[in-house]
């Protein structure tokens, strides 16, 4: 009987060891754990702020892009303003009708090549050009010899596009305005 008490004793440190034992291994799981989850809660609140100040300069970084494109379009335009001004300032002594309107033309011709310079590009459709919605809007209708239904008549009023760039399509930033023969 001595005997088994002394095995049961020695069972039972034995038993006791094992829990400590696993009782270590689980504190030490569970701090290794936590400074784990401190890791990645410190990697996520820096992804978030380097998102956001990613953020902060693609809005910066669009507004210097939005604001170059202008000033370079104004200094490009600002020659054509210049060459009105001048046109202005003639009398009639010092030019005559036919100067004058020779003057605007070439001033319109400037500014037209102001602009291509830039990506837009002249909507003008010919008789005879089938209508396109996107490109053209219908004004009015009229019957024209020659000209097949659902074509271009005649055009009233030019249209004007921007270039495609950078992967974008073309895109129409004024519509001509058309007269078009009607479909029977």
């Amino acid at each position: 009987m001595a005997e088994e008490t002394q095995n049961s004793d020695m069972t039972d440190q034995s038993f006791q060891s094992d829990q400590v034992s696993a009782g270590n291994e689980v504190q030490d799981r569970m701090v290794q754990l936590e400074a784990e989850l401190d890791d990645a809660k410190n990697r996520t609140l820096r992804l978030m702020a380097d998102f956001q100040n990613y953020q902060r300069r693609a809005l910066q970084n669009e507004v210097v892009a939005k604001q170059q494109g202008v000033a370079s379009v104004a200094g490009s335009v600002a020659t054509v303003v210049d060459h009105f001004d001048t046109a202005l300032t003639q009398t009639s002594k010092n030019a005559n009708p036919e100067q004058i309107l020779a003057g605007l033309r070439l001033i319109r011709d400037e500014l037209v090549k102001t602009l291509s310079q830039h990506g837009v590009t002249q909507l003008n459709p010919q008789p005879g050009e089938l209508f396109e919605p996107g490109k053209h809007e219908a004004v009015m209708q009229q019957k024209a010899e020659g000209i097949d239904p659902g074509h271009v008549v005649s055009t009233f009023q030019c249209g004007y596009t921007l270039a495609a760039s950078g992967g974008t399509p073309e895109r129409v930033l004024r519509p001509a305005k058309v007269i078009v023969a009607p479909m029977e």
